[in-house]
């Protein structure tokens, strides 16, 4: 439900239209924001939009906004509040008359001064003439007392008290017609997003239960309309098409981290939206972001692959190094799923695979690798000792029927295999260029 008789502000431009706005706008950034009422006084649908601060005749805007406030005010709350500022001074003065203390009136009469002096300034200017009376009289008071307590000094206490604005008529909800012609206007002047819903907003005023234009004028208006909305679908299946487009060239040029060609499709972005009239400046901000940010990529990924390049006899010199305990880790794999199972193998294959396993660790310490090797090189050296921990605690389980040794085997097999799976993932990773992930 909305209050019937709220105050609808104006927002002028500069071109001489007029905007309604329900209740007081907001400036955000470079916009106004504010709800425009549409359809019948009191029971209006608001439509939550905004216009470029840019297009507003400030001036104008201000001069009507400051009179609609004093107004709503003094309909309402103005003369109760003036009322209570009245008897609050009247008590006062009655105290510093009644006071056999002078100082203490004095100070008295002062603050109160001070309180009614800023009055104006807090209440839109209402009634700033009687005020200024008030504080005459108060001047007054405080002189006869300043005489009585003999001080000799005079202060002036000089506040610029708000003047009542020039008035202005304050104006209603448009006519049904006002308000289509508003909102198409406004339509005009939005982006994409807010467009669709102004014109959306529009149509209910031409069309269906919620008319509220006579039928004679309604056809051609609701005709208008609708051409409007089908070329706002066009210009976003034509802008969504491009977005598309661009945006895969750009994904598929970071893949192969052709940096040049990423760099002359940001060139043509601006080509591409002036052909289709720049109509859709938010969606090219986002496609102009997605494709530095695949320029990013691109660069980052040429940089992996050169690094790739210059290591890479490193790196195949190191596969090889390897290769016999990866294989012998690779062949060990069903032995070291039946540990994991507390299911076998069958004890001389667990005792040749022990031997198989003894010393490896230490023979794989003594291989020396670059420093940007050694992360799996360590992964590797941890994955041996983890299977041959897991054969011996099964010989051990097995020589004394001990359980408890069986399931340590167990838990080292299952981390053999996990660091397996790593280290041969490491390992193609290496061998492999860079791609992005």
């Amino acid at each position: 439900m909305y209050a019937a008789d709220a105050t609808l502000f104006r927002l002028f431009l500069l071109d001489g239209t007029e905007l309604v706005s329900y209740g007081e706008f907001a400036r955000v950034d470079d916009r106004v924001v504010f709800s425009m009422p549409i359809g019948r006084p009191g029971e209006p649908r608001l439509q939550v939009t905004s216009v470029r601060a840019s297009l507003v005749d400030w001036p104008r805007t201000d001069k009507y906004s400051e009179s609609a406030r004093y107004q709503r005010y003094a309909q309402t709350r103005g003369e109760e509040d003036f009322r209570t500022l009245s008897n609050e001074v009247a008590l006062a003065l009655n105290d510093v008359a009644l006071s056999s203390n002078r100082q203490q009136a004095l100070a008295l009469a002062q603050q109160v001064r001070q309180r009614v002096a800023v009055w104006p300034q807090n209440h839109y200017g209402y009634r700033a003439n009687d005020v200024r009376e008030i504080v005459g009289v108060l001047d007054e008071a405080i002189t006869s007392l300043r005489a009585a307590t003999g001080a000799a000094a005079f202060e002036l206490a000089l506040v610029a008290m708000a003047e009542t604005p020039p008035l202005e008529p304050v104006l209603g909800m448009p006519a049904p017609r006002q308000q289509f012609e508003q909102i198409m206007h406004l339509a005009d002047l939005s982006t994409s997003t807010d467009r669709v819903a102004l014109l959306q907003a529009a149509m209910m005023l031409v069309n269906g239960p919620t008319a509220m234009i006579d039928s004679t004028e309604a056809g051609a208006l609701r005709k208008r309309v609708e051409r409007a909305l089908r070329e706002e679908l066009a210009i976003d299946r034509q802008y969504r098409a491009l977005s598309e487009k661009i945006v895969t060239q750009a994904t598929e040029h970071a893949n192969r981290a052709a940096i040049a060609d990423i760099e002359k499709l940001a060139a043509r972005i601006v080509k591409e939206d002036a052909k289709l009239g720049q109509k859709r400046p938010e969606v090219m901000t986002s496609v102009n972001g997605a494709v530095q940010r695949q320029l990013l990529m691109a660069r980052q990924l040429r940089l992996l692959r050169d690094q790739w390049l210059l290591r890479q006899a490193s790196y195949r010199s190191y596969q090889r190094s390897i290769s016999s305990q990866i294989v012998l880790l690779v062949k060990s794999q069903p032995m070291l799923d039946a540990i994991r199972r507390l299911d076998g193998p069958p004890p001389d294959r667990l005792l040749s695979l022990r031997g198989q396993l003894s010393g490896g660790a230490e023979r794989l310490e003594r291989i020396r690798t670059p420093d940007y090797l050694q992360g799996i090189h360590n992964l590797l050296i941890g994955t041996w000792r983890f299977a041959d921990n897991a054969t011996r605690a099964r010989v051990r389980a097995i020589e004394g029927g001990d359980a408890a040794a069986a399931w340590e085997a167990s838990s080292a097999a299952a981390g053999a295999l996990m660091m397996l799976s790593r280290v041969q993932s490491e390992i193609r990773t290496l061998i492999e260029p860079p791609k992005l992930r």
